[in-house]
């Protein structure tokens, strides 16, 4: 069952369209309470005519088959380079080829982005929904991957697992590392990371992003209970590869 909804997002000023997954049983029983799954480019998650590309996530599908009860709040994207401005926490000058004659840099509204979710949206969600307050996820890939894990680090009693798909940790990577090298992460329970051996993309070559995300994992697995590690052979950066690892990452997280 899928609910759509707009919300502000009042650290910046704007709105945005949020859309959640809830599980089959959930208006049958309704004393039970459900994890929480937060998803960044919430339009690519459940519906292919929703998708950015024409091909979603089909998580709701997944869920559905696999009866998984979890409730998933998917966040719509905001557009182009706006994008990376609040994927990114600090501001960066990597893919300088992609800015528009007036930037100078991109990123920096992660903080604000965040701030929002967790102070915003997700009283807004527990407070609508039976869920498990305790109990919170956070996922997302390429530069949502880069987003998650400076959520967890700034708000690791909030969300205890993540995963990180195909991360462009690259965009902030000095500033991640130094991040996670100070975080207290012994409330994390588990953080899935992964990425493909063929993700080139744009001016960044498959090294920069196996050697950026090896970095990231390395860093994580001496302070996170349990943090796995996947490099996909022959993998690229695009939903048919990510579709794919649907069930391991799910599996990993909620197993």
């Amino acid at each position: 069952m899928y609910q759509n909804f707009e919300v502000k997002i009042t650290p910046l000023t704007r709105t945005r369209q949020i859309r959640i997954y809830l599980p089959n049983k959930y208006e049958e029983d309704v004393t039970r309470r459900y994890q929480v799954l937060y998803m960044h480019d919430g339009q690519n998650l459940y519906k292919d005519e929703d998708a950015g590309y024409g091909r979603s996530w089909r998580i709701g599908d997944y869920l559905d088959q696999n009866e998984l009860d979890l409730i998933v709040v998917g966040i719509d994207c905001n557009e182009g380079l706006m994008r990376l401005d609040e994927c990114c926490p600090w501001k960066s000058n990597e893919m300088t080829e992609v800015f528009s004659a007036g930037r100078q840099s991109i990123g920096g509204e992660g903080k604000e982005y965040i701030e929002f979710i967790v102070h915003e949206l997700k009283p807004m969600i527990d407070e609508k929904y039976r869920t498990l307050q305790d109990e919170t996820s956070m996922a997302g890939i390429s530069m949502g991957g880069l987003i998650s894990t400076y959520a967890v680090c700034v708000y690791p009693h909030v969300f205890k697992r993540a995963a990180s798909i195909s991360s462009a940790y690259w965009f902030n990577q000095k500033e991640i590392e130094e991040l996670i090298q100070v975080s207290d992460l012994s409330k994390v329970e588990r953080f899935y990371l992964d990425i493909g051996t063929k993700e080139n993309t744009e001016s960044i070559n498959d090294l920069t992003y196996i050697n950026s995300n090896r970095r990231i994992y390395h860093l994580l697995k001496e302070k996170v209970q349990d943090c796995r590690f996947e490099i996909v052979e022959g993998a690229v950066h695009n939903e048919l590869a990510w579709i794919e690892r649907v069930p391991q990452i799910f599996g990993f997280l909620y197993k």
